[in-house]
């Protein structure tokens, strides 16, 4: 009997990289200063998109008179 598997869609991807991820390192101590510097860089990928994405929608928004 199989159970069914339960994991969201993201927890599937997370997990998915994190092996991926954990393949390219091998263990060793530069593998993990490489998976630490991936994960830094995605972090201020997402962060500089959030930003970008704001700003844009600033841009379109009629200004606002709050006199």
């Amino acid at each position: 009997m199989r159970l069914f598997n339960r994991k969201s869609e993201l927890e599937r991807l997370a997990e998915t990289v994190n092996d991926s991820l954990d393949a390219l390192s091998g263990g060793s101590k530069k593998g993990k200063i490489m998976k630490t510097g991936l994960i830094a860089g995605g972090l201020a990928g997402l962060t500089a998109g959030s930003a970008v994405i704001s700003s844009l929608r600033r841009r379109r928004e009629p200004a606002r008179d709050y006199s």
